[in-house]
C-alpha cells in the first residue's frame, strides 16, 4: 500500500511540473513600447477592407423614399416554415447573390455586374451610381453572408466564426476564447485562399510585428491553426510514460503478492 501511494504522489508531482508554462511564453506583444505605437499605426490604419471573391454570398438591398420604385431592384424574399411545427406561421428570408466563377452577379434590371475584387463600399457605390439614372435618391446596403473564418488547435472554443466587414487576428482569437496555456503564441499558422492557390503565413503574437503583417486583418475563409507548445507535448509524453510504468510495476507487484500468498498457503 505504501509503494502504491508513493507512485501516485510521484506521478501527480511529475504531471504538475510538466504542465507548467513560463510567464514569458504566455505574454503577448513583449516588445511593444510607447515609442513603437506611431510606427504600428501607420500599418493598422492603412489596411484595406475585405474584397469580394468568387463563390461569396452577398445580401444586397435597395431602398428609397418611394418603396414601390425600388421593388424591381430587390430579390424577392424566400418563404420558409420553422421546423418546430408545420402549423407555425411562415417567415421570410432574404435572398442572396452568389458571385460566379467570372466574378459577376446577375442584378435585377441592371443585369450582370462585375464585383470580384471590390470592397463592400465600392460595390455599394457602383450600384448606387447605376440606380441614380432610374431611382430618386437610392440607398444600397450590402453584407457578406458567408464571411467565415475557422480556428483550430489550442484555443478554448475552436470552430467556425462569422464576421461582416473587418476582423483582426486578435478579434478572431478573442471570439474563440483566447489561446489555452498550451497554445504556441510565437508560431500561429494562417492559411488563406488566393484564387486557386493557398497562402501560408506564420505569425508571432509575442512581438509587435504582428500589427504590420498583411495577415493581421482576416479575409473570408481564412483558417487559423494554433499549435501546442513544448509543455503540452512534454506533459502528454510524461503522462503516457508514467502510466505505462505504473501499470508495469502494479502488474509486477500483483504477481509477487500472488506468489507470496501461494507460498504462505503451502
Amino acid at each position: 500500500m505504501f509503494f502504491r501511494k508513493s507512485f501516485i504522489y510521484l506521478f501527480a508531482l511529475i504531471a504538475l511540473m510538466s504542465s507548467c508554462v513560463s510567464r514569458k511564453q504566455l505574454t503577448y506583444f513583449q516588445s511593444i513600447t510607447p515609442e513603437s505605437a506611431e510606427d504600428i499605426n501607420k500599418y493598422t490604419h492603412s489596411q484595406p477592407e475585405p474584397t469580394v471573391k468568387v463563390n461569396d454570398a452577398l445580401i444586397i438591398m435597395v431602398t428609397a423614399l418611394d418603396l414601390e420604385a425600388v421593388l424591381p431592384y430587390n430579390l424577392p424574399s424566400a418563404p420558409y416554415v420553422t421546423q418546430n411545427s408545420a402549423s407555425e406561421p411562415t417567415t421570410s428570408s432574404y435572398q442572396y447573390y452568389i458571385v460566379d466563377t467570372e466574378g459577376n452577379i446577375n442584378f435585377p434590371v441592371l443585369g450582370k455586374l462585375h464585383v470580384e475584387g471590390l470592397t463592400r463600399a465600392e460595390v455599394i457605390n457602383m450600384i448606387q451610381e447605376r440606380l441614380k439614372e432610374q431611382v430618386l435618391n437610392p440607398v444600397v446596403t450590402m453584407r457578406f453572408l458567408n464571411a467565415n473564418i475557422t480556428i483550430l488547435g489550442e484555443v478554448r472554443n475552436p470552430g467556425k466564426y462569422s464576421f461582416n466587414g473587418q476582423m483582426t487576428l486578435l478579434e478572431a482569437l478573442g471570439a474563440a476564447g483566447d489561446l489555452t496555456q498550451y497554445g504556441k503564441r510565437d508560431n500561429i499558422l494562417l492559411i488563406r485562399e488566393n484564387g486557386s492557390n493557398l497562402e501560408f503565413a506564420r505569425l508571432n503574437l509575442n512581438t509587435d510585428e504582428i500589427f504590420k503583417s498583411p495577415y493581421f486583418y482576416l479575409q473570408q475563409n481564412d483558417v487559423i491553426v494554433v499549435e501546442p507548445n513544448q509543455a503540452r507535448s512534454t506533459s502528454n509524453q510524461t503522462i503516457s510514460l508514467w502510466l505505462s510504468m505504473i501499470g508495469t510495476v502494479s502488474s509486477a507487484a500483483t504477481v509477487v503478492v500472488s506468489v507470496m500468498s501461494a507460498a504462505g498457503a503451502l
